[in-house]
């Protein structure tokens, strides 16, 4: 069995009130720590399998075009999703199962490109706005018991699980696959960069804050009585963390490297991007109004968040 990191931007950031404000509040951590971001799924590959974690986001997602006053910055597209997938050595006719984190369009972005795959995903996001139109969903009702100190596990098969571990999003899940005396533990975004889980922190991103110190709780329980490695979507430590086979010692950071940014003057596209869900608004499908101009109410179509959680692009 392998696992492989599917990359597909780069050089992005994250401030430190977004990636751990979400207890304590932003005001509380400064905003001109800015850590490394990026973007990446994962697929495992079995020998008999192929099977993706999460898939990407939609090609054509324009590129956030970051300020002073940015939160967090997705990255510089490096090739879409399918064009990493493929770069790989696969063909997307060879992927037999998707094992959906959660609805978001980072994650959920180019399920349709995989005609033969199920995707399995937690019965609660079955009615997502991201997933609607998808005739291969298998709702997950977790039938296999705990799984270790988490109350709710489905056994994809010998070494792979798919966990409940909601807050990120009402029916968020992680996947922890054993393999060589390890576990990898592929967690969407559970945190969005290690320095948030060693120093556990919530981020900002939430669909239920309570749910999300819970999961949070269990994940550093488990961490610290099982060699993990710890895989996540939006921090190059994610596939560092995996090519590395680094087992996560929560008592023992690695040594934080900051993002390095340049906020040289770049031309906007008018259109904007939801941080959480990826919705882009663009003027010419909304009678030319750009979105500075939209009321200060106004929220996401998709998700319901706030303006503040749209970058422009």
């Amino acid at each position: 069995m392998e696992i492989k990191a599917v990359k597909f931007r780069k050089d992005g950031f994250y401030t430190q009130p977004f990636v751990m404000g979400g207890e304590e509040g932003k005001e509380k951590f400064d905003p001109n720590i800015r850590y490394r971001g990026s973007l990446q799924n994962y697929l495992i590959d079995t020998g008999s399998e192929v099977i993706l974690v999460d898939t990407g986001l939609p090609a054509g997602t324009p590129e956030e075009v970051p300020d002073e006053n940015s939160f967090g910055f997705t990255g510089k597209d490096i090739c879409t999703y399918m064009e990493a997938f493929e770069a790989l050595g696969y063909k997307p006719e060879q992927v037999t199962k998707i094992l959906l984190t959660h609805r978001h369009a980072d994650h959920s972005g180019e399920l349709k490109s995989f005609p033969n795959a199920k995707v399995y995903v937690n019965q609660e996001e079955m009615d997502a706005a991201e997933l609607q139109g998808l005739t291969n969903l298998v709702p997950v009702s977790y039938t296999d018991g705990p799984y270790y100190n988490f109350p709710e596990s489905q056994k994809i098969q010998d070494g792979i699980y798919l966990i409940k571990a909601k807050g990120h999003t009402k029916g968020n899940s992680i996947i922890i696959v054993e393999m060589d005396g390890l576990f990898y533990m592929i967690h969407g975004d559970i945190t969005y960069v290690d320095e948030a889980l060693y120093e556990d922190k919530l981020s900002v991103v939430y669909d239920d804050l309570p749910a999300a110190r819970e999961t949070q709780n269990r994940i550093r329980e488990f961490i610290r009585k099982h060699p993990t490695v710890y895989c996540g979507t939006h921090t190059p430590q994610g596939y560092e963390n995996l090519e590395a086979k680094r087992v996560m010692d929560l008592d023992n950071p690695v040594p934080t490297v900051l993002a390095e940014v340049d906020f040289s003057k770049q031309e906007g596209s008018g259109k904007y991007v939801c941080s959480i869900c990826g919705y882009v608004y663009d003027p010419a499908e909304h009678d030319g109004v750009a979105f500075d101009d939209l009321p200060a109410d106004w929220r996401c179509p998709r998700c319901k968040q706030s303006k503040e959680k749209f970058n422009k692009a």
